[in-house]
């Protein structure tokens, strides 16, 4: 395998994509027929316009799509917490030889951002 990418159903694709853009500091690399990519890195998220389908938000633990590897937890804590992100708790050491935090999209999407320490 050479990379990942995660597909997201949300209620719209473009107002998701300009909260990846403006708060997590990603980038459009596409935009097909009800979607937009963002990309950062060798990470790609696929936002699909699905205003039809159940909100994310209504998800429970299937809300959570994603463990994001960084090689600096802390300074994307800072950059994404600046921005306005929703932290849903702040960087830690896990005993998984991870330090991570947490993130909930405007849509409802949890994901973690992680880097190894030790």
């Amino acid at each position: 395998m050479r990379g990942a990418a995660h597909v997201l159903a949300v209620p719209d694709a473009r107002v998701t994509a300009r909260w990846w853009v403006e708060v997590m500091g990603f980038e459009i690399v596409g935009e097909p027929d009800g979607w937009v990519f963002v990309r950062s890195g060798k990470v790609t998220i696929m936002l699909g316009s699905c205003p039809d389908a159940i909100h994310p938000r209504d998800l429970g633990d299937h809300q959570y799509f994603g463990y994001l590897e960084v090689t600096d937890v802390d300074a994307w804590f800072e950059a994404v917490s600046g921005c306005g992100a929703d932290i849903l708790f702040p960087p830690a050491d896990r005993p998984w030889g991870m330090r991570e935090f947490a993130v909930r999209s405007p849509d409802g999407h949890r994901f973690m951002i992680a880097a190894a320490f030790g």
